[in-house]
């Protein structure tokens, strides 16, 4: 199967999620989940009975559904095999490798295209046990996006995708499909990685039509054409994740550009997630003005550029606990930066934005970050994370009760680094008296975009 067969169309969607197989599959995966424990595991010998009674009605309905994808039946063909080996040898710890490894939807990304996916797995910002969830998805595979993969943003991991149905672990916050998080004997290689463009654009509308309105943001007309058009706000998202995700292992990074699972501080997860969002933002700028660019990708570009700065601003600065939280940080940065270099004024209780001045001010955000990355390489460990401090508590006023604020007099610099990460306070950057008063506000909107999907009564369905 390879991407030329562009015309491919499965069954009506609707009729796939309502079919008696689908919905069998679903329940019996939900009910299954209630006698698993966090390894995936079902220990209870009392209950496996009716987990395998659970297991052959999951693998009878992959069998009867497979007729809906073959493009997947290698893929469906293991997946019965790993369920029915678990079920056989005493529903242990799972183990889904080689039906996992049998997957690889970044080999067909086609537009339109479904996919039947059931793996023991966690769910981020869901589940973090790792219970068996059933999902159907679709990826969204637009012509521009396409067009830009092909040339100067080439990223073969990357596969946006839509929900059409789902277990409890996806009812959640829970925007990516990540073979990661699959129960596996042995860690393998991964070679793809989904985001739910349609949650992502589905709860940037309602939180922006909400944020916009408790401001008095008068949003530029383009950008308010997002909150009336889920399409085009999904495929929006595409374009800003394909850049963002590609972004992670490009460009002069610290030796070890976080990725590699260790105890750091904070804020450099801050700066590396804002320095990815910022990059999207510089490149969708460029594009905006590249005279050889689609039509389609130029207005995307400049789409792209709204959803970095209202997502990052107002759902990002104040979405989580404070417990070190990363992504709230990269918010705060970019709209204290914005706000002190006067491209976005809060006055008389109104919020503006000069949009003809922001890109420039924005690139230069990312720009400090990468002259701090592309200096990394010539510094300790621990003079390369007070270097990253320094960036952002230049802009974000730190708690009076900080240690690293102080400066490295304060600090244990001749230990080990974790003493360090130790003194580093959970909300080392408590949010402004503007974010604290927009939170309070927001709370109810934010919670409310849990499980959203494009379908949510609220979102209007122009564009689909």
């Amino acid at each position: 199967m390879t991407e030329t067969l562009s015309t491919f169309r499965p069954a009506s969607t609707a009729d796939l999620v309502a079919s008696e197989p689908w919905r069998a599959l679903k329940a019996a995966a939900t009910a299954l989940q209630a006698l698993q424990v966090k390894d995936g595991s079902v220990p209870e010998q009392t209950d496996h009975e009716a987990a395998g009674a659970l297991i052959a009605t999951i693998t009878n309905s992959i069998q009867a559904l497979t007729l809906h994808f073959p493009h997947d039946a290698d893929y469906l063909q293991l997946l019965v095999q790993d369920f029915e080996r678990w079920s056989g040898e005493g529903l242990g710890v799972p183990d889904f490798l080689d039906s996992l490894l049998a997957f690889q939807p970044q080999k067909q990304r086609i537009n339109g295209l479904t996919h039947l996916v059931v793996f023991p797995m966690y769910t981020q910002n869901g589940s973090t046990n790792r219970l068996v969830e059933a999902v159907l998805i679709e990826v969204v595979w637009p012509e521009f996006v396409a067009e830009l993969e092909a040339g100067d943003y080439s990223n073969k991991l990357f596969v946006p995708i839509r929900f059409l149905d789902f277990t409890p672990g996806y009812d959640t916050n829970a925007a990516v499909l990540f073979p990661e998080s699959v129960a596996v004997r042995e860690t393998p290689t991964f070679t793809w990685g989904a985001i739910f463009a349609d949650r992502e654009a589905a709860r940037f509308r309602r939180v922006l039509r909400s944020a916009a309105a408790i401001t008095s943001l008068e949003l530029p007309a383009d950008a308010a054409e997002l909150l009336d058009d889920q399409k085009l706000a999904q495929e929006t998202f595409v374009m800003w994740d394909l850049i963002h995700d590609r972004t992670h292992m490009r460009g002069d990074l610290p030796f070890d550009p976080f990725m590699i699972k260790q105890r750091m501080p904070f804020f450099l997860y801050s700066l590396e997630e804002l320095r990815c969002d910022l990059t999207a933002f510089r490149e969708s700028v460029k594009l905006e003005h590249d005279d050889d660019a689609s039509p389609e990708a130029r207005r995307h570009a400049k789409l792209v550029q709204y959803a970095v700065i209202f997502d990052r601003i107002f759902r990002f600065a104040i979405t989580g606990t404070r417990v070190r939280n990363y992504d709230g940080l990269g918010g705060q940065l970019l709209f204290a930066w914005m706000h002190q270099h006067h491209v976005l004024h809060w006055t008389d209780t109104k919020l503006s934005i000069d949009w003809a001045e922001v890109p420039e001010v924005v690139i230069a955000l990312g720009k400090e970050i990468e002259e701090l990355y592309w200096r990394s390489i010539d510094r300790p460990k621990t003079a390369h994370w007070l270097a990253a401090y320094k960036l952002v508590s230049a802009t974000v006023t730190p708690h009076p009760a900080s240690v690293w604020a102080k400066g490295p007099a304060a600090l244990p610099v001749d230990g080990a680094p974790r003493g360090l990460t130790d003194q580093v306070l959970d909300d080392e950057f408590p949010l402004s008296m503007f974010f604290e008063a927009l939170e309070k506000k927001m709370r109810p909107v934010i919670e409310s975009t849990a499980g959203i999907t494009a379908e949510s009564p609220d979102l209007a369905p122009a564009g689909q």
